[in-house]
């Protein structure tokens, strides 16, 4: 995603792009520090991470990405 808003010349819609790319990553992280290193989860994230997805959420990155990068190109 920065080499894609690097060639769009640092279009608003590509730089959102490389923002949600970061918030995701960095709550990957902090997820993954929580359950592996520390092992403190609190009740709440144990709750969220037992649930079940709704069977549309895998598809969202599909959707939205394609939507800014699509916006970056106009």
């Amino acid at each position: 995603s920065l080499l894609f808003a690097m060639l769009c010349d640092l279009h608003w819609s590509a730089m959102l792009l490389v923002l949600l790319k970061t918030f995701d990553i960095a709550m990957k992280i902090r997820l993954i520090e929580q359950v592996f290193t520390k092992r403190a989860l609190s009740q709440e994230l144990t709750l969220v991470l037992l649930a079940p997805l709704h069977k549309f959420l895998p598809y969202i990155g599909i959707i939205i990405y394609p939507i800014f990068i699509i916006l970056a190109l106009a």
